[in-house]
Order: C-alpha cells, then structure tokens, then sequence
C-alpha cells in the first residue's frame, strides 16, 4: 500500500466524493492542474464525505465560529486531497506542498484568518510530515466567498517525477 494511503488509514480519513455543485452553477475549470514537475489546485471549500458543500455556511466571526472556521478548513484539506488523488492517481507523488492561499469569509472586525486556515495546514503536517507537508502560507480575510462558504483554499504541490524521487 502506497505511504499516504497508509496514514490516511491510520488517522482513520477518508476523502470524501467530488463536490456536488450546487443547483445552476458552472465552474468551467479543471480543479487541479499537471504543469511538469507541479500541481496547481483551484479553490476548494469545505465538503461533506458525500461531496456535499459542509455546513455552518457563513461568515466566520459572526456566522461560524473560529473552531467551527478551523474544522471547515480542515474539511478543505480532505477535499483537496481527493481532488489531488484523482488526478495523480497516487498522493504518494506529492514531494512537497509548496503554497497554500487561504481565504476566509470573515465578519467585520475578525482577524483571526490564521487559526482558521491553521485547520488546514496541521492536517496537511499530520499526514504528510513535516518535511513534506510544510508549506509557504497566506491567509487572509474576504467580504465574500461563493456559495456562501466560510473557507476556500488554492495552492500548489511539488511532484515527484520518478519513483526514485518519491519522498
């Protein structure tokens, strides 16, 4: 069994279904995208095992709690993942996550965009370890995320070429 698939047992993860777009919307764009030696991943938000978009939808701060903000940014990870899995067929090919860019749906007056896109990268440690799973961070606050999601999150990865540059 492949090293990622192991640990993901091992914490008890499973990644969940491919996002279930809500009624009318279209997104004209593939989630993640091969370029050489990298993975780019478009935004994601937070989903339910089934694909469903998770709840409580909102704004944090108002809305969302932070622990709540920290859960649906963690929940963002899982479905990241499964997009990156589908695509690569192998997370295994991931040699390092190098960019995260955290969006937070925020309420006036909150400024704890950090701890909440911290749900992300403590899963993203806890799998793949520090070696592999750190990564360079932006996280900030919008007025707006679509579909009301209280977290979307993009970035990139590094790919090992050959099984001799697997980490």
């Amino acid at each position: 069994m492949a090293r990622i698939e192991h640990r993901l047992q091992e914490l008890g993860i499973v990644l969940p279904a491919p996002l279930q777009l809500p009624a009318g919307a279209v997104l004209p764009f593939p989630w993640v995208r091969v370029v050489g030696a990298r993975a780019v991943f478009s935004g994601h938000g937070p989903t339910d095992a089934d694909g469903a978009l998770a709840k409580p939808l909102g704004k944090v701060g108002a809305d969302v709690s932070l622990d709540q903000g920290y859960v649906a940014a963690r929940l963002t990870g899982l479905a990241i993942l499964a997009s990156l899995k589908r695509e690569l067929g192998d997370l295994d090919r991931i040699a390092c996550w190098v960019r995260i860019f955290g969006m937070v749906n925020s309420a006036p007056g909150f400024n704890k965009q950090p701890a909440v896109i911290n749900g992300f990268t403590d899963l993203i440690v806890e799998v793949f370890g520090q070696d592999v799973g750190a990564h360079a961070r932006s996280a900030v606050g919008m007025a707006e995320l679509p579909f009301n999601i209280p977290v979307e999150i993009e970035g990139e990865v590094g790919l090992a070429m050959g099984s001799d540059d697997r980490p």
